[in-house]
């Protein structure tokens, strides 16, 4: 019986809200930077068809330091500060803001309800399992080369 339990509860912890405040304090600045106006991530002009959790469809918006690096030299991971943040969409409405940013050598994940309520935080495992394969944690573009 007792690890009949145990899974349940494994689950919910892999989908933790993990740090709520670092993850408000984040969509504050998200807010405050008008993030809308970033530049879109590559391939991702405008609102692009997604099979993915996010959404039916996506906006993905970078910040300065994710462009600039883009722009730069080849890399092997992106640099401190980095943030990209993803609008989703479902049935062409909104639907969750998810964002990743870079904290020295690590992603802090967040995902959000369109009203701003964290969901997620922090490098919760519903975030992980995918991101952990790709080239430093970002699934939708590369790396410079």
């Amino acid at each position: 019986m007792p690890r009949l339990l145990l899974a349940p509860l494994l689950a919910l912890a892999a989908c933790s809200n993990q740090n709520p405040d670092s993850a408000e304090a984040l969509w504050d600045e998200l807010q405050a930077a008008d993030y809308h106006g970033w530049a879109r991530a590559p391939g991702y002009e405008g609102r692009t068809p997604s099979a993915t959790v996010h959404g039916d469809e996506v906006e993905i918006f970078i910040n300065e330091v994710v462009v600039d690096a883009l722009a730069g030299a080849p890399r092997t991971a992106w640099p401190d500060g980095s943030i990209i943040v993803k609008d989703g969409f479902m049935a062409g409405e909104p639907h969750i803001v998810v964002a990743m940013q870079k904290r020295g050598d690590a992603w802090f994940f967040a995902e959000y309800e369109t009203s701003g309520e964290v969901v997620y935080s922090g490098d919760p495992h519903a975030c992980t399992r995918c991101h952990g394969d790709a080239g430093d944690g970002v699934l939708a573009f590369d790396l410079p080369r």
